[in-house]
C-alpha cells in the first residue's frame, strides 16, 4: 500500500508526494505526457530529442549535472511512444536543488544551435549504433510497420528514419517544446523522506510561476481491425535465425489489460511456461522464446519471440509456435497454472515498491493514466482473473488473422 498526498497547482501541475522516512533520499519525477505517438509523421524521434536536449542547459542554469553531482544527487530519463519521463535522485536535505533544476528547465531550455547540433549528432550514433549496426537492432524498425499501419505506433520512439533527426529546425525543436513542456502537462511526484507542506512550499515557489501553458488535443488515428495475416522474412549478418509474432490487444486501461497480460505470461513467461516448456526444454527447436505485452496506452501488442537453434528450419519452428498455441486453445488453462502466473506478477509489483523511485514513477504514470489509486489497486485487478476469462480473450486475440510474423533470418 502506497500511501500519498496529491494537489493541482493553479497553472495545472499535478503533484503527489509519498513521504517514507525510511530513507534519507528523495526522488522527484517529472512526466510529461508525450511520446513518439504524438510526433508529426514527417518529424518523428522528437521526444526522444528532447529527451537529450533537456540536459543541455536552461536559461539560468548552463550545466544541469553539475549541480546535482554537487549535492550528491543523480539523474536520468527514458522515452518511450507514450510518455517521456525524467528522474533524480539525491539525499533529502537538499532537496530544492532538484526544484530549482527541474523548474528552470520547465521554464525554458537555453536553446542554443550548439546544443542543438551536439543532441542531434548524439542521436543520429545512437540510431545507427542501437538500430542498425548491432544484431536484430532493426527487428522492431520492421516490425512496427508490419503491425500498424495507420496509428503512430508504427515507428519506434528513435524516429522512422535517421533524416528526420539530421533535418530538425530550430524553430521545429522550439515549437514541439512550446506543445508539450509546461505544467498542464506534466505531472510531479516527489518521493522519499520528505514532508507534504515542504513540497508544497516548493512547488510554489518553483512551479507556480510558470505559464501553464496549452494542453494539447491528440487527434491520433485509430489503428484499423487486422483480418488477415501478414508476415515478413529479411535476411541479417545475424548468428541465429529470430521469430517474432505479434497480435494486436487492448490498451493499457482496458479493463482487459490484465487478462491479457496474464495469457502473455501463461504462454512465455519464464522456464516453466507453455512455450519454453515446450519449444525450449522438450522438442530444443528455439534456444529462447518468451511472450511479453508491449503494455501500450492506446491499443499495444502482445509479443512472442525466441531465437531459433542453429539446422532448425524457421518456418518449422513457427509451425511449432502454432500447435502451443493451438493446445492452449483446445485444453484450456488450469487454476494452478494461472495462480502461478498470477504470484509472479504481484511479485514483481512488490519487488517494484521498495524503491521510492520506483514508487514515484508508479505513481505518475498511474495518475496518467487517470486514477493514481492505480498503484493500490492493481494486485487486486490481477487477483480476480479468473482461467474462463484468460481463455476469452486466448480465442479472441490468438487467431492467424491478427497476427504479424517477422522471419529474421541468418545470411547464408
Amino acid at each position: 500500500m502506497i500511501k500519498y498526498e496529491k494537489f493541482t497547482l493553479a497553472n495545472g501541475l499535478r503533484v503527489l508526494v509519498h513521504e517514507d522516512h525510511s530513507t534519507p533520499l528523495a526522488c522527484i519525477n517529472i512526466l510529461y505526457d508525450v511520446g513518439a505517438r504524438d510526433e508529426n509523421p514527417s518529424m518523428t524521434g522528437f521526444a526522444h530529442l528532447f529527451e537529450h536536449l533537456m540536459f543541455g542547459g536552461s536559461i539560468n542554469i548552463p550545466s544541469y549535472d553539475t549541480p546535482l553531482q554537487q549535492v550528491g544527487g543523480e539523474n536520468n530519463a527514458f522515452t518511450n511512444n507514450d510518455i517521456t519521463n525524467y528522474y533524480l535522485s539525491l539525499p533529502a536535505d537538499n532537496l530544492e536543488t532538484g526544484f530549482w533544476l527541474e523548474s528552470d528547465r520547465m521554464l525554458s531550455l537555453a536553446f542554443s544551435e550548439k546544443s542543438l547540433e551536439v543532441q542531434r549528432n548524439v542521436v543520429v550514433e545512437e540510431f545507427k549504433q542501437r538500430y542498425l549496426n548491432q544484431p536484430y537492432g532493426d527487428e522492431w524498425l520492421l516490425l512496427r510497420p508490419l503491425a500498424y499501419k495507420k496509428h503512430p505506433y508504427r515507428w519506434a520512439t528513435i524516429g522512422e528514419e535517421i533524416s528526420h533527426i539530421e533535418n530538425a529546425r530550430m524553430e521545429d525543436v522550439k515549437a514541439f517544446f512550446k506543445k508539450h513542456y509546461h505544467p498542464s502537462n506534466a505531472i510531479l511526484v516527489v518521493s522519499g523522506d520528505v514532508k507534504t507542506d515542504q513540497v508544497k512550499a516548493l512547488c510554489e515557489k518553483w512551479f507556480a510561476p510558470i505559464p501553464a501553458g496549452e494542453k494539447n488535443k491528440r487527434e491520433i488515428p485509430v489503428e484499423p481491425e487486422q483480418t488477415e495475416a501478414r508476415t515478413l522474412e529479411v535476411f541479417r549478418d545475424v548468428p541465429a535465425d529470430s521469430l517474432t509474432r505479434v497480435y494486436h490487444m487492448c490498451g493499457r486501461t482496458n479493463e482487459l489489460y490484465h487478462t491479457q497480460d496474464l495469457l502473455s505470461d501463461v504462454l512465455g513467461r519464464g522456464s516453466s511456461s507453455r512455450l519454453y516448456t515446450a519449444l525450449v526444454k522438450e522438442k530444443q527447436l528455439f534456444s529462447s522464446i518468451s511472450a511479453y505485452v508491449t503494455g501500450n496506452i492506446d491499443p499495444g501488442l502482445l509479443v512472442i519471440q525466441g531465437k531459433v537453434n542453429p539446422g532448425v528450419d524457421i518456418h518449422q519452428a513457427d509451425e511449432a509456435v502454432t500447435a502451443v498455441i493451438n493446445n492452449l486453445l483446445t485444453q484450456g488453462i488450469t487454476d494452478k497454472e494461472l495462480e502461478k502466473v498470477k504470484n509472479k506478477a504481484e511479485s514483481t509489483l512488490v519487488f517494484e515498491e521498495m524503491s521510492i523511485l520506483n514508487k514515484a514513477m508508479g505513481l505518475a504514470f498511474a495518475e496518467l493514466l487517470g486514477d493514481s489509486e492505480l498503484v493500490n489497486t492493481e494486485i487486486g485487478k490481477i487477483r480476480k482473473v479468473s482461467a474462463e476469462q484468460v481463455m476469452s480473450q486466448a480465442k479472441a486475440i490468438l487467431s492467424p488473422e491478427n497476427c504479424s510474423t517477422l522471419f529474421y533470418r541468418k545470411k547464408v
